[in-house]
């Protein structure tokens, strides 16, 4: 459905909140007027969510380990979920290893087919994230050809072949197992035949960076572990940092300008279950640029309101981390805040409970996209 206008307590680039009438035009915010005191009870309106690394969705691709369903079925349902949690651009972390399986090659071709055949039902802008992992040496050729086609938003690179070898040598394999279809033995011997190639990865590595760069697709590095291994990526043109793993890192990356990258999960928890960087603790020293879902979608809806509800950040601020932070990292010029002449992508938001804020409706370029409330007939078409 079409709107064509909005009124409520409406979170302004400056950072302040102020009762305000929204005229939407084309998909497009046209004007912004100020509301009479009665707006001031009402829902609040933010810009909508910008998720630059979420992998639930693989919960709806294998519920059960073994247990596969269709991508296009499980797009869907992203879909609901995206919306319901106020997140109007998603780039859906799709990582490709050099396991079979849930992470295999032949499961990233069915997605990518998939996601290209769903895109007309979705109502979230839905992009792709390819986790690329640097092993996966038979793909960097057919990876190259997906940037080149335009087929990838947002190219990262993953290494977890020193965890997976870690666990091997600890026997605790299983849910790797579970996800690749493969027998123990099976497991231990594909892993030992890729770390073989130990030496080919760098130059995999620089050559699909290259190719981002020529095709203006940015780029990330996961699980930066030192300074030096943000510098290096850096040089390759790789402006952001997934989950750097401690102060010293994420204080590089911010020092030269590029955009660090830590789960809201992780504010939601109170901490890494992984024990690493805190992300509240980063956010209030200023190393944290973005908050994404990584794999939980409601905590980038829940974390900015904790953030402020602890005394971390205003709200303002705290926003930020989830849209317009997002939106600059990845080069998105036309959202991520609201302001006349950009995209008419918002959410509103019931919080009467700071701790418990609860989305009403989500708006992508002007449409209605979901709600959980009836909104006045007079704001459309």
């Amino acid at each position: 459905m079409t709107l064509v206008r909005l009124a409520g307590r409406v979170l302004f680039a400056d950072g302040a909140v102020r009762p305000a009438e929204i005229a939407i035009k084309e998909g497009r915010i046209a004007a912004i007027a100020p509301a009479d005191e009665a707006t001031d009870k009402s829902l609040l309106i933010l810009p909508g969510i910008i998720d630059l690394h979420g992998d639930a969705f693989e919960r709806q691709l294998m519920p059960r380990p073994g247990v596969h369903f269709p991508s296009v079925p499980a797009l869907i349902e992203t879909d609901r979920q995206l919306l319901a949690n106020g997140i109007t651009t998603a780039y859906h972390g799709l990582t490709l290893s050099w396991e079979p399986g849930l992470r295999g090659a032949e499961a990233a071709r069915e997605f990518l087919a998939a996601l290209a055949a769903v895109r007309p039902h979705l109502g979230c802008d839905t992009r792709l994230h390819l986790r690329f992992e640097t092993f996966n040496l038979d793909m960097v050729e057919e990876t190259e050809a997906w940037l080149a086609e335009g087929r990838i938003d947002l190219l990262a690179f993953n290494d977890h072949t020193s965890d997976i070898t870690r666990e091997i040598d600890s026997n605790e394999i299983g849910d790797y197992l579970g996800r690749t279809g493969l027998d123990a033995p099976a497991f231990r011997a594909l892993a030992a035949r890729v770390c073989a190639r130990r030496a080919e990865v760098p130059a995999a590595v620089e050559r699909l960076a290259a190719a981002a760069v020529k095709t203006g697709i940015p780029i990330a590095s996961h699980d930066d572990d030192s300074p030096e291994m943000r510098a290096r990526f850096r040089a390759l043109g790789c402006r952001i940092s997934e989950f750097p793993i401690d102060r010293a890192t994420a204080a590089e990356a911010i020092a030269a300008g590029d955009a660090t990258v830590l789960g809201a999960p992780n504010v939601m928890r109170g901490g890494s279950h992984l024990t690493r960087l805190a992300a509240a603790e980063a956010a209030a020293a200023g190393l944290c640029s973005v908050l994404t879902s990584d794999y939980y979608y409601p905590a980038l809806l829940h974390a900015p309101f904790l953030l402020e509800h602890r005394g971390t950040l205003p709200l303002a601020r705290a926003w930020d981390l989830v849209s317009c932070n997002a939106a600059r990292a990845v080069g998105l010029t036309d959202r991520g805040a609201i302001a006349p002449e950009l995209r008419a992508d918002l959410v509103l938001i019931e919080d009467s409970d700071p701790t418990l804020p609860v989305v009403r409706a989500s708006i992508v370029a002007g449409e209605l996209r979901f709600a959980s409330t009836v909104l006045p007939r007079a704001w459309y078409a």
